[in-house]
């Protein structure tokens, strides 16, 4: 029972899971300008009285949502939402947030991030490729089976797949640093100011939460490959 639950885990559970993770990973890092345009961010601005007086009551007001290639934003609820144009170097437009609140504080990350994360996809996505041939090659021609048992083949695989989620998660975790460092400098500033402050607040977005998720996913498959690799060496 254990060998086929491990056997239907390598062949099937793995390869569905690694596609998820890069799923939800590329829509974390494409979010907020080219998909899930108020639905999905990694720091969102939005309405609210929390942070300038203690009763707290419905207020409608601009909304921002940050991502890793640009901004998008709204002046209030159900108005159009406007983004920026998608790039690794993204200057985001806060021109809807009041001229009393701390904008400057809301700035993007290094050129260096974004570029790291698309190489830690590009990596995953490889890996994904590379694992679910391996995982069926007992299902292809001789020449391909003969081919992708070849241990060179495997071990590359395995660290194609341990590089994109080392670099990924790495620089997912910088991010997480970077905005919420922003969010807690935003929303003391705003606090500063008093019931004269904008009626605003920072939070961290949900595409963090897809991110987690992904990797944990993703660390199933890596796993898999690298145990393999040990199992080989120490026949």
């Amino acid at each position: 029972m254990i060998a086929g639950l491990s056997k239907a885990t390598t062949l099937y559970l793995a390869p569905v899971l690694t596609l998820t993770a890069i799923v939800l990973s590329l829509l974390a890092y494409l979010a907020p300008t080219l998909v899930l345009k108020d639905s999905v961010a990694l720091l969102t601005v939005t309405p609210s009285t929390a942070l300038v007086q203690n009763a707290s009551h419905a207020v409608d007001g601009p909304s921002v949502w940050l991502g890793t290639l640009g901004s998008c934003s709204r002046l209030k609820k159900g108005a159009h939402v406007n983004c920026t144009i998608a790039t690794l170097s993204p200057i985001y437009d806060l021109s809807v947030l009041p001229s009393s609140s701390p904008r400057l504080l809301l700035s993007a990350p290094t050129q260096a991030t974004p570029v790291f994360i698309g190489l830690a996809l590009a990596c995953s996505g490889l890996f994904f490729i590379t694992f679910t041939l391996i995982s069926f090659r007992h299902k292809m021609g001789e020449k391909m089976t003969s081919m992708l048992d070849n241990p060179v083949i495997q071990r590359l695989s395995a660290w194609i797949g341990f590089f994109g989620f080392m670099i990924g998660i790495t620089s997912f975790l910088i991010l997480r640093m970077w905005f919420g460092k922003a969010a807690d400098d935003f929303n003391n500033s705003i606090a500063l100011q008093g019931t004269q402050g904008p009626q605003l607040i920072a939070n961290v977005g949900n595409a963090f939460t897809m991110v987690w998720v992904a990797y944990a996913f993703l660390g199933v498959p890596v796993i898999i490959s690298l145990s393999k690799l040990n199992v080989k060496a120490t026949k």
